[in-house]
This record gives structure tokens, sequence and C-alpha cells, in this order.
């Protein structure tokens, strides 16, 4: 690390005075906190700055700002049960070892056997040194991508560069086009190390349609979890760079990103072949008509199999009303309107129909660009794999939804 990186580090781990006192202001506003507990606070905030330069949440400051984090999620269209967030506090936590077995027990709760809840695990504060916890993995559960010698690919082309750094540190994926990427995690003193996920700990739900008995035979699934795990939570003028969160998915995220993007799965030529549409241009609309049918199979799918996902109608329907509620309760609602609305059938949605406030307010959720590249496996200040760039599409994770659907992480 050179001089600059590590005076750019201690910079970005030093607190903000102001910021930290706007917050504890904040927390004491909408928890009730007293005068004289407030002040005392205050007092103790901006005596821990001045002899550190940083300060260390209470737990109860910690679950509020993860959860006003969730609040203030511009891209995130799942917020109306913000305040349901359940918050593992694992700050203690710096092994490398039980950095992993912390994620697994994160996907093990979120799972909730099908019944999918919002959940972060917070890992200690950035200091003068750097962030103590890093994930490389940009979600808890990512599938392996393998490029072939002979052209073509095999599994997800978006973690092609994740994969070849786990194949480097010792990993060896089957090949096939569901494999479950190891968590790859840095922790200071450690380097980089690899654990694997077991099967047990990942569940997934096999794709089927209600109509087309061949949909099966295409051989898909997807797992129920999107936990992203590569994006900075920032309280108070403090950072934890390692705080892996969920909300549950919206089928779109599966059924239009995941699966039919050209740069992903790229499923819709073989769809379009099987239901015998009419491919040759696209003024015939075949891959409108194969999007929605992709669609209906990723709900179906995840109904039958009991596992909570949201339709992008209804989480629209929703996401209003958390707007409404945030203006009753005097707060502006941030939202980014090419994020919000839906990747499909936008138009029919309400979210679509109107326009939002744009700030960023904090606390928040930040994907900075050496996360980015990390989750590429690429180390910052390295060359991108494959002549990649650290490029951020609409439809790359952002923050999730909640007890209801997600928000627009590309999962």
């Amino acid at each position: 690390m050179t001089t600059d990186q590590r005076d750019g580090r201690r910079a970005a781990a030093a607190a903000d005075r102001e910021e930290a006192e706007r917050f504890v202001r904040q927390f004491a506003g909408e928890s009730g906190m007293g005068d004289d507990a407030l002040h005392a606070r205050l007092t103790a905030v901006r005596r821990e700055i001045a002899e550190t330069g940083s300060y260390r949440h209470t737990p109860e400051e910690l679950a509020f700002g993860a959860k006003v984090a969730w609040r203030n999620s511009a891209r995130c269209i799942g917020r109306l049960y913000w305040q349901s967030l359940r918050v593992r506090d694992r700050r203690h936590v710096t092994d490398p070892a039980d950095v992993a077995a912390e994620c697994l027990a994160h996907l093990r709760a979120a799972t909730n056997g099908g019944r999918v809840r919002p959940v972060i695990t917070v890992f200690p504060q950035d200091d003068a040194e750097g962030p103590p916890v890093l994930i490389w993995n940009e979600q808890l559960i990512r599938y392996a991508g393998y490029p072939l010698f002979e052209g073509g690919r095999t599994g997800d082309p978006r973690a092609y560069g994740l994969t070849e750094l786990a194949t480097k540190l010792g990993w060896e994926g089957a090949g096939g086009r569901f494999d479950v990427l190891p968590l790859i995690i840095e922790t200071r003193g450690n380097g980089l190390q690899w654990f694997g996920v077991p099967p047990g700990d990942v569940l997934e739900v096999p794709l089927s349609h209600p109509a087309l008995p061949w949909f099966a035979d295409l051989g898909l699934r997807w797992h129920a979890v999107p936990a992203i795990s590569h994006m900075r939570l920032r309280i108070g003028g403090v950072s934890y760079s390692a705080a892996p969160f969920n909300g549950w998915y919206m089928g779109t995220e599966i059924g239009v990103r995941n699966l039919c993007d050209a740069d992903r799965y790229d499923i819709l030529p073989e769809v379009g072949r099987r239901l015998g549409l009419d491919t040759t241009s696209a003024r015939t609309l075949w891959r409108d008509q194969a999007l929605v049918e992709v669609n209906r199979a990723v709900l179906h799918s995840f109904d039958a199999a009991g596992v909570t996902i949201a339709d992008h109608h209804t989480e629209s329907a929703r996401f209003l009303r958390h707007v409404a509620r945030e203006e009753t309760a005097g707060r502006a609602c941030p939202a980014d309107w090419s994020w919000i609305v839906p990747p499909m059938s936008g138009g029919l949605t309400p979210v679509y129909h109107r326009y939002y406030d744009e700030h960023r307010p904090r606390p928040d959720f930040c994907l900075d660009d050496d996360a980015r590249l990390r989750a590429q496996g690429v180390a910052p200040g390295e060359r991108a794999p494959y002549g990649g760039a650290a490029v951020v599409r609409r439809g790359e994770p952002a923050w999730c939804s909640g007890p209801g659907p997600r928000g627009r992480p590309s999962p």
C-alpha cells in the first residue's frame, strides 16, 4: 500500500464531528432521548473524537443507523418495511474464519425456511489503518462464471473475475452453470482467504412454468436470498466497509436482469425458440413475449416452493405507501427514478408516473470504486480481468427491500 493510499484510508476512517453530532441528534429525536441524555452523549462523542479521531456507536445507535440507511436508500423500491430490519452486531469479529461463519449464520437467519426476512450483519468499523474486514464478493451468494477456451461461456459472466480469483486462491469449481462461489474475505494481517458455502446454507429454487412443461427442462434455478456484501454502511461519520445486508427478491431482478440480460445468462433466445416465436426481427416483439413467460416462471416457482418474492406491480404500490408515510412524518423520501421504476412494464406501474426527491441523506449505503473492483476479483489499482472496466450499469447492486421484495440489487 502506498503512502497516499494509507493517508486516504486514515482520512476516510476519521469521523467528521459535525456529521457525528447530526446523527446523534437525529437518533435522539426519533428515539425519544431526553435532553440530559442527549447532552451527555454529545459530550462523550466529542471527547472520543478529539482523543481518537473517531467514536464507537452504541448498539442502539448502530441498529437505528442501519435501519435509517435503508430508509435513505434512493435505489431501493422496497423500503416500506425499513423498521423491521434485523441488525446483527458483530463488530467484535475479526478472524477470517469467524467472519465467514457469521456470513453463513446471516444466510441461515435471512433464509428463515423460505420466509425470507431482512437482515444486516455489521463487522468492525474502519479505523486509522483502513477496513479491518473486507468481503470481496458483491453478494454472499453468487454463481461462478467460466469463459470457455473454444468460445462461449458457462455460468454467470458477471462473476468471471471473482471466479478467476477464487481459482487462483485454491478453490475448484465444478464448471457448472450454477456453482456457488466461495466467500473471499480479507482481514488485517491475514490477506485473502476463501471459505466454501455449504449447500445446506443456500436455499435454491428450481424454475418451472405453470403452463409450459418444457421450461423445467432448461435446468434453471436461483437462490432465495439476495445478500449484498460489498457496500459500505455510513453512519454519523463512521464507515463500516463490511456490512452484508439483504431484503428479498422482486421477481424482475431474477427474471429480467439475472436470467435475460445479454451479458448474464441470456436465456431469451432459447425461450423464444421454444415458444415458436419469430426471432428474426425485433419488430415481432418476441423478446417482450419471452420475457413475460420467464417472469411468470420465476414468480410461479418461488410461490410453489414457499419462498418469499414480490412482483413489480405490488411492490410499486407498496413503495408509494412508503413515500406517503415519509411525507406524513415530515421527511423527504430520496429516490432514483431510473432504479425505482421496474425493468419490465415500467409504464404499467404507479411509480413510473411521478418525480422523486433525489437528495442523498445519511446514514446510507455507498458503493465505492474500490469495492466495484474487488467484486470483479481485481485489487484496486490493478487491471480488470478480460479487459473489463469497473462500470456500474442500471440493475447492479444497490440496496434491497425488506419484508417486502427487493429493491434493485442485480442478484
